[in-house]
């Protein structure tokens, strides 16, 4: 669940590339019927993110899904000053499954968890569950446009690796 820092990307048609989100790391658990919402440290963010646990109730029982807890500016750039100071208007940017249904998942390629993430699992939820999108673009232009926008960064991951 951490992301391991660098000053140079890999590149290549081995990598999916998605912007590094300003905030939260968050596993949202399903099982019983009752969603949970864990930080990578395993504090419980239930209670602090109503909304987002609201609408993380239609996952599937026995579903984990890996994202990011974020506060939005009004420009809609990820702020992490709003989401420490109690921000209300958050989202959940969601970019793994890794238990779906009550079957682990991580023995399967990160391309067909993302395959399961946006056509079994997102769909079923509403705002402000969101998909954190796999950029298209090559990874120059993608540190360029990362930079211009102020964004934090870029996450890389590898398409085949489990």
């Amino acid at each position: 669940m951490l992301l391991l820092r660098t000053d140079k990307l890999p590149d290549g048609d081995g990598w999916l590339y998605e912007v590094k989100f300003d905030g939260y790391r968050a596993l949202a658990i399903k099982t019983g019927g009752a969603v949970r919402l864990r930080s990578r440290n395993d504090k419980d963010f239930t209670k602090r993110y109503p909304g987002v646990v609201a609408a993380l109730a239609g996952l599937p029982d026995e579903t984990v899904i890996d994202g990011e807890v974020v506060a939005l500016d009004a420009g809609g750039k990820p702020t992490f000053s709003l989401l420490q100071n109690g921000a209300t208007d958050v989202h959940f940017y969601a970019f793994d499954v890794l238990m779906l249904g009550g079957h682990d998942v991580t023995g399967e390629p990160l391309v067909k968890r993302r395959d399961l993430l946006e056509n079994h699992v997102l769909p079923k939820l509403p705002e402000p569950v969101r998909c954190s999108p796999v950029l298209e673009a090559s990874l120059s232009d993608l540190v360029q446009s990362i930079r211009a926008q102020g964004l934090e960064g870029l996450v890389a991951d590898r398409k085949s690796v489990v």
